[in-house]
């Protein structure tokens, strides 16, 4: 089957046959052309059978021009390109500082920073006159309260969820390859378990959305018979419940009847070729009080292993709504992960992933500080997510109230992704995105999955020395004194005074606290409905 992308290569080949013909039989003036037509023909057949570069895998010859691109000189490219500090959503510096770190190549850059520290967005972390040593950067995280009888000791740093279908199966097998090596965990996605997961042989965790993928029943509703055969494999972790995600909050999805492969219905759980419809709620439950008591069931079938949910924040008063109602069953999760509105996607509607959900900064603050206000945070472990790929964006989590970080394009840009934006076309150019299965083969397992651990392995080694810097001997020591913000044209703050921070209880002791005892007001354990308006809660105090 001919491929466009090949075109080039299969040009060059046919002019070398006929430079070479002409040569023979009209002139030997001809010489000059077939030895450039056939030296770049050899090009051609050699980046087809590497395996370290993908796009040359899938773009023979005119793949060259990106990495010539790659290679002008810095001066020149600031004025005829891009800058260190241009692309989105990932500058050209940040996916540099992953390509490196994932293929062992020291990351060091010269002549001081290019950003603009006095300006209004700028953020960073203070250093110690008396740094520490830390040798040790294999960092672990228990995850599991007092109900859970399975607790998992996870990296600081993880692959956040991306599934099977958005992602290629090298991809999958590729990443969670990769996670075996280092001993870190590999978020499923809500596209569930598929063979690739399983092959890889590392750690899972397994994210239920609203389509209950690989414990579905027939008629699309949660079945807890497949679910627990399925929940007891050794290989997988802890289990996520999706309430939402950061690029799409509220958002369901339909997979077309010509997308549902049979790797993929497999892995699903749904019908060879039959369209698959994901609504944008769940059927197992409909209220906070039915939220606990789901996450109580899974923890049972899946025989005390942890389970959580993940989040973009949204309503304030409905995430004060779970937390009433862990207070009133005495059910928690054993822990939460807050997702970004800064997050990623395969596909999209543009409103959504740019004027819905709440930021991580912010999400973030608000879930611990309520945790805290709570009494809850003890038990509850907080990962998050949402473009957090270096040293300064781990810590900056941490000292905001996470407890460990989850990270997917930066995996990606490790597997070779170029965010070429092509995720929703089938068309990745590096194999990544795509069910294309000759696309695909551009991506070879065992060199990508060696970069996955390295960027990982490197990844955390900076943590380390920033940790140092610091002056900590850990990374959950940082605390919201240690990151310092400017937003907008307001005077630089520490986190600590910038932001609102609850000490413990707080919540229950019917004091007033803005930004928190309003929403909390409008909250109910038994719906996700406000009990009043906030013209109601004023009307009563006037």
């Amino acid at each position: 089957m001919f491929r466009a992308r090949y075109a080039v290569f299969l040009c060059l080949l046919v002019l070398a046959a006929v430079s070479f013909f002409l040569m023979l039989v009209v002139s030997w003036h001809f010489l000059w052309p077939f030895l450039i037509l056939a030296s770049l023909s050899v090009v051609g057949i050699h980046d087809l059978i590497q395996k370290r570069h993908s796009i040359l895998r899938n773009y023979p010859v005119t793949g060259h021009f990106r990495f010539l691109f790659e290679a002008i000189r810095p001066e020149m490219r600031q004025y005829f390109f891009e800058s260190n500090q241009d692309g989105t959503p990932f500058s050209r510096e940040r996916r540099s500082l992953v390509y490196d770190r994932a293929k062992d190549i020291e990351g060091n850059v010269p002549f001081g920073t290019e950003y603009d520290v006095y300006d209004v967005d700028y953020s960073w972390v203070n250093h110690s006159v008396a740094p520490c040593h830390n040798g040790n950067s294999d960092y672990r995280v228990s995850i599991g309260g007092p109900e859970c009888t399975q607790p998992y000791s996870a990296s600081l740093f993880n692959i956040s969820a991306m599934s099977f279908g958005s992602l290629s199966a090298n991809a999958i097998l590729a990443l969670n390859t990769g996670a075996r090596m280092g001993g870190f965990a590999h978020d499923t996605g809500e596209g569930s378990v598929s063979r690739y997961h399983r092959q890889g042989g590392g750690d899972l965790i397994w994210e239920l959305g609203s389509g209950y993928f690989g414990c579905r029943a027939d008629d699309g509703t949660f079945d807890p018979e497949k679910f627990e055969a399925q929940a007891k494999s050794d290989q997988i972790k802890m289990i996520e419940i999706k309430l939402s995600q950061g690029a799409k909050p509220g958002h369901g999805g339909v997979l077309p009847a010509a997308k549902v492969t049979e790797e993929i219905a497999e892995a699903r759980g749904i019908p060879v070729g039959v369209e698959c419809i994901s609504p944008a709620g769940h059927s197992a439950f409909s209220t906070p009080l039915e939220l606990m008591d789901f996450i109580a069931t899974l923890r049972k079938l899946s025989g005390g292993k942890p389970v959580g949910f993940k989040l973009c924040l949204g309503h304030r008063w409905e995430f004060m709504a779970i937390a009433k109602a862990m207070l009133k069953t005495g059910i928690k999760p054993d822990f939460i992960v807050v997702d970004g509105a800064e997050g990623g996607t395969g596909a999209a509607p543009v409103e959504f992933t740019n004027r819905l959900g709440t930021p991580l900064r912010q999400g973030l603050t608000f879930v611990h500080n309520v945790l805290v206000g709570t009494g809850l945070r003890d038990d509850i472990r907080i990962g998050a997510s949402g473009k957090l790929i270096s040293a300064f964006d781990i810590a900056g989590a941490l000292s905001l109230g996470a407890d460990w970080v989850n990270c997917a394009r930066g995996f990606m840009f490790a597997l070779g992704c170029i965010q070429s934006q092509s995720c929703h076309t089938n068309r990745c150019p590096t194999g990544v995105a795509t069910q294309d299965k000759k696309r695909q083969e551009a991506l070879v397992v065992p060199d990508k999955a060696t970069r996955v651990y390295n960027f990982h392995r490197n990844t955390l080694k900076a943590v380390a020395e920033f940790t140092a810097a610091a002056g900590l001997h850990h990374p959950k020591e940082f605390r919201p004194e240690f990151i310092y913000l400017r937003e907008g044209h307001r005077q630089v703050l520490p986190a600590s005074a910038a932001l609102t921070w609850l000490r413990e209880g707080q919540l229950l002791d019917d004091e007033d606290i803005p930004g928190f005892t309003t929403y909390w007001m409008m909250a109910q354990a038994e719906s996700f409905e406000p009990v009043k308006t906030v013209s109601e809660i004023k009307q009563a105090d006037s």
